[in-house]
């Protein structure tokens, strides 16, 4: 036993594990990995992290880690890190013991960044850039950590556990969501409290979904060009710290605000899934500041450049890439996964730019270290896990290529959707792919339906009623020139761009938002929706509102008790009512139509507008752009997650992306006596009436209109005719 030179804080030897500062009921255990670190002092802070009251060096160091117990430390004390070390950049080098640094494994963060150039380990402006050597002190400017103490009551919390093909994930921002709700109080707008809070929770039962996909809210900066410019990081990409929640979005100073906000969307049946930003971090490049894992230990922690460490690595675009080949950052994501899982609850998670990740020395590895030890891991077995299939770095782009147990986003399916209903020549074949989760992607290592989560919008580029409202983007409020955000985003304004009072063009888009829409829902694989497109939420053109944490980005829940917002969101209400009511719109295997019922319907039959089987040469048609398809729900073997059959009737989807009317002779059905029709994009809020349609004869299909319909008739089979052999994939 020691004290510190001021004989107050008792110092013990400590462990060397868990990593991080663990409360363990009579004092705390402080761990840091540093393989190059000459000493480390632990920094004590008042509790409102303002003045440092205390700092004791870490008495020991055993296997590359330094550590040390303090047994009158309690919950809540407030603390950093200063790391003594060589300041050799072209060696890979960056200590600098002038700079207060965050815990890599802090579970809570007090205050926030206060921007100055003391935050950088050089000196700001010198003609030697980063290999000059600043010695001012930051800590005044920096967020502190604070020791948690992780018992929750979580009572009879229970994870819903929905299956894949069940799950209905919608994309959201905690404050975007509720900034603007006028249901939740006033104090927890913007907050996880406020997320949790009857309103939303209700919005989200009503919604018809069953995972909420939570945009970062691990602990992250606000970048300094930003700030400069009265602007913020809003979606959070720049994550500092891979344990403790973002304390904005906090309306107290406890941790248990986020497991409370998790035990109620489970208490409603809603998983919760977080968007993790493992690839790079905050710390940008070579000039970047140094706040946490560059001061501790850079030499490890990052990806540099073989022929000179002065420089990084950059898979991401962010000036950095985490170095998940060194055994010590691979530990430090898994144990933060596990925490998220084990500790909070959390249910799945979706991996910023997973290909990364997925790096090792020779590029992308899909038996790679990250991803076989996710694959092993029992804790992670529990959550589904979810890639963002590229990076900008060579041989980046990786759809469809991740292992089994993965489900990616699929991109394809996107711009595929989006450009089919524009009216683009030569898209059916590509459509039909897509309609039935891209088994030409994810089928191979019998691999399911699930693992392609299809989505039209995202927080990443144009809200679905600016989808069908702009033709450019119009990011001018970025400051960037309107340089930055994608360009090619198969958007359409129908005749003018932006707003408009004209109620002919104001119903076209409606409508198109509808397709889109109905489309994403009755496909094959997992939906995912942008939250607030069920309101037809407007960014006013811009595709990429990462630092706008305004009304710009925030929901406007203004038009939910009626108008065009209500009506979309009763038509998102009628889709995932569907969806949920019919299991053959979500099946767990892919379809061929190699399986067929006991009258020989095939599980799945591409109709022509004449009524017929779609042949290989008609797919060759660069213009066609009507086309029915045919799911019979008695063919094949199905079952659900309770062994019982998933059984289900005749449903018949037709598509006609065509300007004008199309007119598309009903299958004939022996035995069948009539169509009934479930939805039709043609009406505000999808409900068709009373409309049937008979087999054998026309129907009139409107243009830019999708229209779905079940067979009513003897054994419930509908039988079209045969026009010879065609393949269910399209050549």
């Amino acid at each position: 036993m020691r004290t510190s030179g001021a004989a107050r804080t008792i110092v013990w030897p400590g462990r060397p594990d868990p990593l991080g500062a663990t409360w363990d009921g009579f004092g705390v255990n402080f761990a840091l990995f540093s393989a190059n670190a000459e000493k480390v002092e632990l920094c004590l802070f008042d509790p409102d992290g303002n003045r440092e009251v205390d700092r004791v060096a870490l008495p020991e160091c055993t296997d590359e880690v330094w550590h040390g117990y303090l047994p009158e430390a309690r919950p809540g004390l407030v603390y950093g890190y200063r790391v003594h070390g060589p300041y050799d950049p072209s060696r890979g080098h960056r200590f600098n013991a002038n700079k207060l640094l965050l815990d890599p494994y802090a579970k809570a963060l007090v205050g926030h960044m206060r921007w100055s150039d003391a935050h950088f380990a050089y000196r700001v402006g010198s003609n030697k850039e980063d290999l000059s050597f600043d010695r001012r002190d930051n800590a005044r400017g920096m967020p502190k950590c604070r020791v948690v103490d992780p018992a929750f009551t979580w009572g009879g919390e229970r994870r819903p556990n929905v299956s894949w093909t069940d799950t209905l994930v919608y994309e959201a921002h905690v404050k975007g969501l509720t900034q603007g709700h006028p249901d939740v109080p006033p104090g927890l707008r913007g907050t996880f409290a406020g997320l949790a809070s009857p309103a939303v929770i209700d919005h989200l039962k009503r919604l018809g979904v069953t995972a909420v996909e939570l945009l970062p809210i691990h602990a992250f900066t606000d970048d300094r060009h930003l700030v400069e410019k009265s602007l913020h990081n809003y979606w959070g990409y720049a994550s500092i710290g891979f344990f403790a929640p973002e304390p904005r979005y906090m309306a107290g100073p406890s941790t248990k605000e986020f497991k409370t906000m998790v035990a109620r969307l489970h208490d409603a049946g809603i998983e919760v899934f977080l968007d993790v930003v493992y690839n790079h971090t905050g710390e940008g490049n070579h000039l970047g500041p140094t706040l946490s894992f560059k001061g501790i230990d850079n030499a490890s922690y990052y990806l540099l450049h073989p022929h000179d460490k002065r420089f990084y690595l950059d898979h991401t675009g962010t000036g950095n890439s985490l170095n998940l080949t060194h055994p010590r950052v691979l530990q430090m994501v898994m144990d933060s996964l596990r925490y998220w899982v084990s500790e909070m609850h959390v249910d799945g998670f979706r991996f910023d730019l997973a290909t990364t990740l997925a790096r090792e020395e020779h590029g992308f590895d899909p038996s790679g270290s990250f991803l076989d030890a996710c694959r092993q891991d029992p804790v992670l077995a529990q959550a589904k896990l979810i890639a963002e299939p590229w990076d900008i770095g060579p041989g980046g782009y990786r759809v469809g290529q991740f292992p089994p147990g993965w489900a990616e986003w699929n991109d394809r399916y996107r711009d595929t959707v989006r450009r089919y209903w524009r009216g683009d020549d030569g898209m059916l074949p590509e459509m039909a792919a897509r309609l039935t989760g891209s088994a030409d992607l994810y089928e191979h290592r019998k691999r399911r339906p699930w693992a392609s989560v299809n989505f039209v919008t995202s927080h990443d580029g144009f809200t679905l009623a600016d989808l069908v409202s702009y033709s450019h983007k119009h990011n001018e409020a970025n400051k960037e020139g309107n340089r930055d955000g994608h360009d090619a985003n198969y958007s359409a304004n129908y005749g003018v761009e932006g707003p408009t009072d004209d109620p002919v063009l104001k119903e076209l888009r409606r409508r198109q938002a509808r397709n889109l829409m109905a489309t994403l829902l009755l496909s094959q694989g997992t939906p995912m929706l942008l939250g607030g497109d069920e309101l037809l939420r407007t960014q006013g053109g811009n595709n990429n509102a990462y630092c706008q944490d305004n009304e710009v980005s925030w929901v406007d829940w203004s038009g939910l008790k009626g108008g065009e917002a209500a009506e979309m969101t009763a038509f998102v209400q009628r889709l995932t009512g569907l969806r949920r009511q019919h299991p053959v719109l979500r099946r767990g295997k892919f379809l061929h139509g190699r399986e067929t019922g006991a009258d020989g319907v095939k599980d799945i039959t591409w109709i022509t507008p004449q009524g017929l089987e779609k042949t290989a040469e008609q797919w060759r048609d660069s213009h066609a752009r009507c086309i029915g398809m045919l799911l019979n729900g008695r063919a094949g073997t199905h079952l659900a997650v309770d062994g019982t059959l998933a059984t289900d009737g005749v449903l018949l989807l037709v598509l006609n992306a065509h300007v004008d009317a199309v007119p598309f002779t009903m299958p004939g059905v022996p035995g069948g006596r009539i169509w009934h029709c479930l939805l039709d994009t043609g009406h505000a809020t999808g409900a068709p009436g009373d409309r049937t349609e008979l087999p054998g004869l026309p129907a009139r299909i409107p243009g830019r209109t999708c229209l779905l319909f079940e067979l009513a008739g003897a054994g419930g089979q509908a039988i079209p005719p045969h026009a010879g052999p065609s393949p269910v994939a399209p050549p």
